[in-house]
């Protein structure tokens, strides 16, 4: 018998993303409504002549606001069906590192390659799919055939996303492959690595990964995105 040492508690951050999110759309639907105008947009989306003006938190904040019901819809689909899997693995503070870094790398890509304005949590959305697929990558010996058949749906998933993407000018598909990137990144660096111990039948698969893996992914990726940002910033500016 394998068993395999993951943490049996409910997705949290999971919950707590969707909650804050679905909040803030009602916030900038609230604001339509009795203004005429989006507010939290205004204060958030991707702007790139707001961030060569310092406001930097438009590299995090659109992650959190969304363009339409259908929008939003497909976002939070997405985080409830590949989150739970990822905190249980990851754990709460490392998946919530994960989240927030997947969508800043998205942002800072488009940042330095798309003009119009963007919102949106695809930019994370695609971050877990990268380290999802990286996680299976990483333990396709201990998941086996599971592993293979995860792998050609995340890169069928992805590929089909990005064509669709690349096919309308109305999606930010640089801000997508960031969030990829980011992911895929910081799930090489610190994501679940599981060996086998013991004698049969009696195995166990635990995570060869130590606290300070975490620590220096976030270091890594946040550190990469952020020079590219200020990089852009300063070509833009001379």
């Amino acid at each position: 018998m394998v068993r395999i040492s993951v943490r049996n508690e409910k997705p949290v951050v999971v919950y707590v993303l969707l909650a804050i999110t679905i909040l803030i759309y009602l916030l900038q639907e609230g604001s339509l409504f009795l203004t005429g105008t989006d507010i939290p947009s205004g204060l958030g989306v991707k702007s790139n002549e707001a961030i060569l003006l310092g406001q930097w938190w438009r590299l995090i904040t659109p992650m959190f606001l969304h363009g339409g019901i259908l929008h939003i819809a497909f976002n939070m689909y997405a985080l409830f069906s590949f989150g739970p899997m990822l905190e249980r693995h990851y754990g709460r503070w490392q998946f919530l590192l994960l989240y927030l870094l997947s969508g800043f790398a998205g942002n800072v890509a488009s940042y330095m390659s798309t003009v119009p304005y963007s919102l949106g949590s695809s930019t994370a959305i695609f971050g877990l799919l990268g380290a999802y697929g990286m996680f299976m990558y990483q333990n396709r010996q201990i998941f086996g055939d599971v592993a293979r058949r995860a792998l050609g749906n995340i890169a069928m998933i992805a590929v089909i996303n990005l064509i669709i993407g690349f096919s309308s000018n109305m999606i930010d598909n640089w801000g997508h492959i960031g969030g990829l990137v980011g992911g895929t990144l910081f799930a090489w660096i610190c994501g679940p690595a599981y060996r086998a111990e013991g004698i049969y039948p009696e195995i166990r698969v635990v995570d060869r990964r130590d606290a300070g893996d975490a620590a220096r992914a976030s270091l890594a990726v946040g550190a990469l995105f952020a020079l590219l940002a200020v990089a852009t910033s300063f070509l833009r500016l001379r």
